[in-house]
């Protein structure tokens, strides 16, 4: 009896580990995903903005932070 005990217990670890491991990779999955995401709007609007004035310059920065 105490054997099978031994396997129990070792039979829900594993399947909390594993639950633990899912979850981990889902979040990796998700975090890649939007990554993916923010670099594909990154890239569109590039070109949408490339022919757009600045608001400032780097010397109105300069003036500015002295």
């Amino acid at each position: 009896m105490a054997g099978s005990s031994n396997i129990e217990a070792d039979v829900r670890d594993i399947k909390h580990h594993l639950s633990e491991i899912s979850r981990m990779i889902k979040e990796l999955l998700y975090e890649r995903e939007v990554m993916s995401m923010m670099k594909l709007a990154e890239k569109s609007l590039s070109d949408f903005f490339e022919d757009e004035e600045d608001l400032y310059t780097i010397k109105d920065l300069k003036v500015r932070y002295r």
